[in-house]
């Protein structure tokens, strides 16, 4: 069974925001007014953090992609009373949002603060409705919605690989983030498969992740920038 994640190399990341339009196409994220995203109900799914490292003159500007980090111990499920999200066998955190309440017991609880309330009934023009894409439910206003690691591109994958009578490659389940980065940052897979490139990467000596000592358990790797 895989258990699929995520290798960010901060390293090669630029900053450039791709994987954030890439996200935000691929899983229909409506925008939302300026208004509005000060008062913090922007929706994205992955987001590009900034940190500054270190002290002047000796500082540098890091770019910080975060998308839901899928942990395998996620607070986050053990406090929905109507069990909206959970965690499947190969290690995806999903939301059933016809399920959900909007109590946000979830968001609350995730430390990585990666789950997103839907304030509004998502609003789309004519040309913009044109472009949505068919694989993906549009949510309605009052839940709570995340990054799936764009599940909906594994079972296409694994209904082709059946057509095809062969077993699922690597290359044919990569999230819209991954597939788009110019900079080769993100890198996706099976992490417990030694012939997938992202379990060589998350055994890097510069491999960490992100509050790791809550126990959470996230799937989602960092690679360090070299000095």
């Amino acid at each position: 069974m895989p258990r699929w994640g995520m290798v960010i190399d901060l390293d090669r990341c630029t900053g450039c925001a791709a994987c954030e339009v890439a996200c935000k196409s691929e899983n229909n994220i409506p925008t939302v007014s300026a208004e509005q995203a000060d008062m913090g109900r922007a929706l994205s799914w992955m987001k590009v953090e900034t940190e500054l490292e270190g002290e002047f003159p000796e500082t540098r500007l890091l770019f910080f992609p975060r998308p839901c980090l899928h942990c395998d111990n996620p607070p986050c499920i053990k406090v929905c009373p109507v069990r909206a999200t959970y965690i499947d066998e190969e290690g995806i955190v999903g939301q059933i949002y016809a399920r959900c309440i909007g109590c946000r017991y979830c968001a609350n609880a995730c430390p990585y603060t990666v789950k997103y309330f839907n304030w509004y009934d998502p609003e789309w023009s004519e040309s913009e409705r044109q472009h949505l894409n068919p694989d993906v439910s549009v949510r309605p206003k009052g839940v709570i919605e995340k990054c799936t690691f764009c599940h909906h591109r594994l079972q296409k994958a694994r209904e082709d690989a059946a057509a095809e009578g062969r077993e699922l490659r690597e290359e044919d389940y990569q999230p819209a983030c991954a597939e788009i980065c110019p900079a080769g940052a993100i890198t996706f897979g099976d992490l417990d498969n030694p012939n997938h490139r992202v379990h060589e990467l998350k055994e890097d000596p510069r491999a960490f992740r992100v509050m790791e000592d809550l126990g959470t358990e996230p799937k989602v790797y960092y690679l360090r920038p070299r000095e």
